[in-house]
């Protein structure tokens, strides 16, 4: 009885320890997530490269515990809708998008499905959340004051070419922000004694069009404004505004393409916030109870290259100012 008692823990003790070491090697669940982006994925590299590695400063890593299935829209509205729908028919955890066409779309397919926005206008104004501090609803994520940063381009390019007074504004026709947009910008343009002229856009192949009219209308200097559809342009705008010798100011990544001026939110920092979000839902707390983020990090950017092409010597308490000189 005690050879086979002890045969018999012997055999348990065996089978429990196979099962531990399976369960061991099990990988732990995976989760997915989706990336809902409106414009294209080659202008949003360092965006994209910044959520993963927010994600795996948390314990998230591609292919080990989470997925992530991205979708790009190429700034085609029925195509949004149809990704959005694509990735709540895909029962993600969370979806990550940003701008405003991006979490209207995915509310069109889904009213439950936590959405994080990673970088956009205000959500409050637009009516996609109650407020900052109680969002509600099944939104939360970050807004980068883009009315506000409009204002503060105008400041600058002023600064930098005090002789302007007609300057040119380029928007996405189709962004449903413009008109809140362009009359914040108004009012903060008459404060500076600037004349503003509007010029709106659909797609790429109607930038060159748009540049021909500014300069039609003899503008003196261009803002661009904050869009998708314009954020992943920045290299055929800036050689836009040099081929019509026109200096101009857009995000941070419009100088590294060859535009003069570029002043806003540190965009990868931004959107590496995005991985807490995402780490708070999959851990349980609603999207609507996570309050909205307000962008903390803003960058000036010259380049002096342009600058020179162009024959604009730029003030020098503006080049101590800025976070970086591209000579």
């Amino acid at each position: 009885m005690n050879k086979r008692r002890k045969l018999i823990v012997a055999l348990v003790a065996s089978a429990l320890s196979s099962s531990l070491s399976s369960l061991a090697q099990r990988p732990a669940e995976m989760k997915r997530i989706g990336f809902l982006g409106v414009a294209s994925a080659s202008g949003y590299v360092k965006e994209i490269d910044a959520i993963r590695s927010g994600l795996r400063d948390l314990g998230y890593v591609e292919g080990k515990n989470i997925v992530i299935e991205y979708r790009w829209a190429e700034n085609d509205a029925e195509r949004l809708k149809a990704m959005a729908a694509e990735l709540v028919a895909l029962k993600v955890d969370a979806i990550i998008t940003h701008a405003i066409p991006g979490p209207r779309a995915i509310l069109q397919a889904s009213k439950t499905i936590p959405i994080v926005i990673a970088d956009g206008p205000d959500p409050v104004a637009l009516g996609l959340v109650a407020s900052f501090a109680r969002p509600g609803g099944n939104i939360t994520g970050s807004t980068a004051f883009q009315t506000e940063l409009a204002a503060k381009r105008f400041e600058l390019m002023k600064e930098a070419v005090p002789r302007i007074k007609r300057v040119a504004v380029l928007l996405n026709a189709l962004n449903p922000a413009n008109a809140v947009r362009f009359r914040e910008m108004e009012a903060a343009a008459k404060t500076m004694k600037l004349e503003l002229h509007q010029f709106e856009v659909q797609a790429i192949e109607e930038f060159p069009s748009a540049f021909t009219a500014m300069a039609k209308q003899r503008v003196e200097a261009a803002v661009i404004g904050e869009d998708p559809l314009l954020n992943s342009n920045p290299g055929v705008i800036a050689a836009l505004a040099a081929t019509h010798r026109l200096p101009a100011i857009g995000l941070t990544t419009f100088p590294d393409a060859g535009g003069l001026l570029g002043y806003g939110a540190n965009r990868p920092l931004l959107y590496g916030r995005a991985a807490n979000f995402v780490d708070k839902i999959l851990k349980g707390t609603k999207p609507g109870d996570i309050p909205i983020e307000r962008a903390t990090k803003f960058d000036l950017i010259i380049n002096l290259k342009t600058a020179k092409t162009l024959g604009i010597k730029i003030p020098q308490q503006l080049l101590q100012r800025a976070d970086k000189v591209i000579e």
